[in-house]
């Protein structure tokens, strides 16, 4: 097929090499701006930008596809097919209708549970058993298209780092299943009720609320590993924790009731199991509190 790929971050790259490798004809990818990032603050491509460069397809950044030139261009290119995972713009009407077989989209969740930008991370917040990812007929809505197939996992102690992971790479095998034979995948809309939304993540919810139980501490911490990283600040300083356990314990919320960083949270105890100090790298608790002391008492 002549598809136009449409993707940002690194969970859409498994997507763009899944097509490529199956022989299809990439005419394009479209994808969000190049952004400064690092120390020196230079113009970075993303993901998607950087692995279409590589495979020789050409490469657009439009900052809207609102304008009718971008919405010509875009038709220009004859597509059967859009494939979208991740891409960050809003699709027009006439964008979403241009295609031969319009625009399927990869989406991190069990439609229509978590509708909206940050499925992965919503669903590990909210303690959701499962997850997975949908290949959906995209409409107008906001998420709210008919699924053509999807697949299922447990979520267990991931975390959103290795469920996006997990997910994506699910995400594409599907894409290519469905491209396959699109008659054998029809979309079927999804169900009325179970409308949830996965709002964008705020840093703000990072920072840890010890006055949570431990399960939602621990799934908090989860959620956000890797980014943009569950904190808790301690003598001016912001300390993240990338793992911890529930463990039994009690205290003042945010208190740390022994010597191996164990902290009291509204219901139960973590036990932080990889922790790090700003600018360091990240550590036992053990080999961290040789080096800076929060003995127990202390409130966090």
């Amino acid at each position: 097929m002549r598809i136009i790929f449409m993707g940002t971050p690194d969970f859409a790259v498994p997507t763009l090499n899944a097509l490529v490798e199956a022989g299809h004809d990439i005419v394009a990818a479209y994808s969000q701006p190049p952004r400064r990032a690092g120390r020196g603050k230079s113009l970075r491509p993303s993901p998607v930008h950087a692995r279409a460069e590589q495979l020789g397809i050409e490469v657009r950044t439009p900052v809207s596809l609102k304008g009718a030139d971008e919405q010509a261009a875009f038709a220009a290119l004859h597509a059967d097919v859009a494939v979208v995972a991740a891409y960050g713009l809003i699709l027009p009407r006439a964008v979403l209708d241009a295609p031969r077989l319009g625009c399927l989209n990869v989406h991190g969740s069990l439609l229509p549970r978590w509708r909206g930008a940050a499925p992965v991370q919503r669903a590990i917040l909210a303690g959701d058993a499962e997850t997975g990812v949908g290949i959906m007929q995209m409409e107008a809505g906001l998420d709210t298209g008919p699924v053509r197939l999807e697949g299922r996992t447990v979520i267990d102690r991931k975390t959103a780092g290795e469920l996006t992971d997990e997910i994506a790479a699910m995400g594409a095998r599907l894409m290519v299943t469905v491209l396959a034979d699109p008659d054998a995948f029809p979309p079927i809309p999804q169900p009325e009720d179970g409308v949830t939304y996965a709002a964008k993540i705020d840093k703000a919810e990072a920072r840890i609320d010890f006055s949570q139980s431990a399960e939602q501490v621990e799934r908090q911490i989860r959620a956000f590993n890797p980014v943009p990283g569950a904190f808790f600040e301690h003598g001016g300083e912001r300390f993240r924790i990338h793992a911890a356990e529930v463990t039994s314990g009690s205290g003042a919320p945010g208190m740390v009731i022994d010597d191996q960083l164990t902290i009291a949270c509204g219901s139960g105890a973590i036990r932080p199991t990889l922790v790090q100090r700003a600018g360091k790298g990240a550590m036992a608790p053990a080999d961290l509190l040789r080096g800076f002391a929060i003995p127990g008492g202390t409130e966090l």
